[in-house]
C-alpha cells in the first residue's frame, strides 16, 4: 500500500510516492520551459514599443517557480547524491553569498529584482539554482532527449525570428550600430546579438553532434538543415562569440564523430554550418542587407556598448570617444575587463551588488535630482558600463570573489562529471551534454549571463552532473524480478 501522511489520500501524497521515472518526466517539462519560456515572453516587447523587456522575466519566473518545486522534491526524495552533491552545494553558496552581496549593495531592490530589463538579481539566481538542481536530480535518459530537442528547438525559434530582423530590419533593436550605419544585426528573441550568438552556439553544437552521430535519417536531415540556419544567423550577430561558437561546434562534432566511430558520410553534415556562415558573409559583402558593401566585419564594440546598453536599456553611458576606439573590438573588451578588475579591487568580498556594475562608476547626476529615474542618471555618465562580457570577472565584481570561486566549482564539477560519463558511455546524449557544458564554460570567457541564455545553460550543466541511467538498462531488471 502506498505511503500517506496524516491519513490523507494517496493522490495528495504524490511527492512521497513519486518514482524517479515520474520525477524525470516532470523535470523534463522544466527543462523544456527553460528553453522556450523566456523567448516566448520576449515576443511582446519585440513587437510592441510600449512594452519593456522586463516582461521576459515573467518567462523565467514561471520556469523558476516550477523548477523550485521540483528542486524541493529532489531534496526531499534525496535524489541529490554522489557526483551531484558538490556542485549543488556550490550553487547554494552562490545563492547565499548573493544575499550577502545584496545586503551590502548600492540598491537592495535592484539587487533583488535586477536592473530594469536586465532582470538578473538574486531572484534570477534563485531560479537558476532551482533549474540546476532539478536537472541534476534526473537519472533518466528521457531528460537528455528533452534537452537536445529543447536546445535545438529554441535555436530554430530564435533563428526564425532573426530572419525577419535580417531581411526586413523589423522587430529589432539592432537595425543600426550607430546613427548612420545599417547592418540589420540579428538578436532573435535573445535581447542582444551577443546573447543570441551564445545561445545558438549551444543549439548548433547539439545539432551538429546529433547529425554526425545519429542513425535516424529524419533526425539527421532536420539537424543538418537546422545547423545551416544557425550558422547563417550567427554570422549576422556580427560578434566574436558567433564566430567562436561556429568553430567550437564544428570541432565538437568532428571529435564526437571520430570518438564514436560514426559513418564518415555523416561528417558531411558538419559542412552545413560552414555553408550557412559563408552565405551570410557573401550577402553582407555584396551590400544586399546592410550599408557595408565592401567587406564583412564584426561590430562587438558598437553592439554591446552603444546599441544594447546605451540605446536599448539606458544601463550604460555613451562610450568616451577620447579614450576608446569603439570599432576596435579587442580594445573595447580589454577596456571593459581592465575597468572591471579595478572595481573588483575596490570591493573584493561582496562586490557592487547583483546587477549593479555601473553604480560605482557614476560620477555625475547631470543636473538631475537624486530621486530621478535611474536610467536617466546613468546615461548622463559618459564612459560607464554595466556588462564586461566575461562572466567570471562580472561575477567577482558584482557578487564578490567568494561567488566567483563557487561558480568555478559548479562549472568545473559539471564539466568533469560530464566528461567522465562520456568516457564511460560514448552515446550521442552524453556527447551533447558534455560539449554543451564545456561550450558554456568557454563562452563565459567572452560573454556573460542573460535571461535567454542562462536557463538553458544551467539545465545543461545540471544534466552534466546528473547520474543518468537509460530506460533500456532499467527494463531487464524489472523482467528479472517478474521471473
Amino acid at each position: 500500500m502506498a505511503r500517506t501522511i496524516f491519513n490523507t489520500t494517496e493522490k495528495s501524497n504524490f511527492i512521497l510516492n513519486m518514482t524517479e521515472e515520474q520525477y524525470a518526466k516532470l523535470a523534463s517539462y522544466g527543462i523544456i520551459g527553460a528553453c522556450f519560456l523566456v523567448p516566448l515572453f520576449t515576443v511582446i516587447p519585440e513587437c510592441m514599443i510600449t512594452s519593456t523587456y522586463t516582461l521576459a522575466s515573467g518567462g523565467l519566473a514561471v520556469t523558476g517557480v516550477y523548477c523550485m518545486i521540483m528542486a524541493l522534491i529532489a531534496l526531499i526524495k534525496k535524489y541529490i547524491k554522489g557526483s551531484t552533491v558538490l556542485p549543488v552545494c556550490a550553487f547554494g553558496a552562490i545563492l547565499l553569498w548573493s544575499v550577502v552581496s545584496l545586503i551590502n549593495s548600492y540598491d537592495p531592490m535592484v539587487s533583488l529584482y535586477g536592473y530594469p530589463q536586465r532582470g538578473e538579481g538574486v531572484l534570477a539566481i534563485l531560479f537558476y539554482c532551482s533549474i540546476f538542481i532539478s536537472a541534476a536530480a534526473v537519472k533518466r535518459e528521457t531528460a537528455v532527449n528533452a534537452l537536445i530537442k529543447g536546445v535545438i528547438g529554441t535555436g530554430i525559434l530564435n533563428s526564425a525570428w532573426s530572419l525577419i530582423q535580417i531581411f526586413t530590419g523589423n522587430l529589432s533593436q539592432y537595425k543600426k550600430i550607430d546613427l548612420d550605419t545599417t547592418v540589420n544585426a540579428a538578436s532573435g528573441l535573445a535581447h542582444s546579438p551577443v546573447f543570441l550568438a551564445m545561445l545558438l552556439t549551444l543549439s548548433l553544437t547539439a545539432a551538429l553532434i546529433t547529425a554526425a552521430v545519429t542513425d535516424n535519417k529524419k533526425h539527421r536531415i532536420i539537424c543538418t538543415v537546422s545547423a545551416l540556419l544557425f550558422g547563417f544567423v550567427m554570422m549576422f550577430t556580427y560578434t566574436f562569440a558567433g564566430v567562436c561558437g561556429i568553430v567550437f561546434a564544428v570541432i565538437a562534432a568532428v571529435i564526437t564523430s571520430i570518438a564514436v566511430k560514426a559513418p564518415k558520410k555523416n561528417l558531411a553534415s558538419v559542412l552545413a554550418a560552414a555553408v550557412g556562415a559563408a552565405l551570410a558573409v557573401v550577402i553582407v559583402s555584396a551590400g544586399i542587407i546592410s550599408d557595408i558593401p565592401t567587406s564583412y566585419k564584426l561590430h562587438d564594440g558598437r553592439i554591446v556598448w552603444w546599441a544594447d546598453s546605451y540605446m536599448r536599456l539606458g544601463s550604460s553611458g555613451d562610450y568616451n570617444r577620447d579614450v576608446l576606439n569603439i570599432d576596435d573590438n579587442l580594445e573595447v573588451y580589454l577596456y571593459l575587463n581592465d575597468k572591471t578588475q579595478n572595481i573588483i579591487s575596490n570591493s573584493p568580498l561582496t562586490g557592487t551588488g547583483p546587477d549593479q556594475l555601473a553604480f560605482p562608476q557614476i560620477y555625475t547626476y547631470g543636473g538631475l535630482d537624486e530621486t530621478a529615474d535611474l536610467q536617466d542618471i546613468i546615461i548622463q555618465n559618459t564612459g560607464i558600463f554595466d556588462r564586461c562580457y566575461n562572466e567570471y570577472l562580472y561575477t567577482a565584481a558584482t557578487r564578490g570573489i567568494p561567488s566567483l570561486i563557487a561558480l568555478a566549482v559548479v562549472i568545473l564539477a559539471a564539466v568533469i562529471v560530464a566528461f567522465k560519463k562520456l568516457k564511460k558511455d560514448r552515446s550521442c546524449g552524453n556527447a551533447v551534454v558534455f560539449f554543451l557544458t564545456l561550450g558554456g564554460a568557454l563562452l563565459f570567457l567572452i560573454g556573460c549571463t542573460s535571461l535567454p541564455f542562462s536557463p538553458v545553460y544551467w539545465s545543461v550543466a545540471g544534466l552534466g552532473c546528473a547520474a543518468l541511467s537509460s530506460q533500456k538498462k532499467a527494463e531487464p531488471a524489472k523482467e528479472k524480478k517478474k521471473k
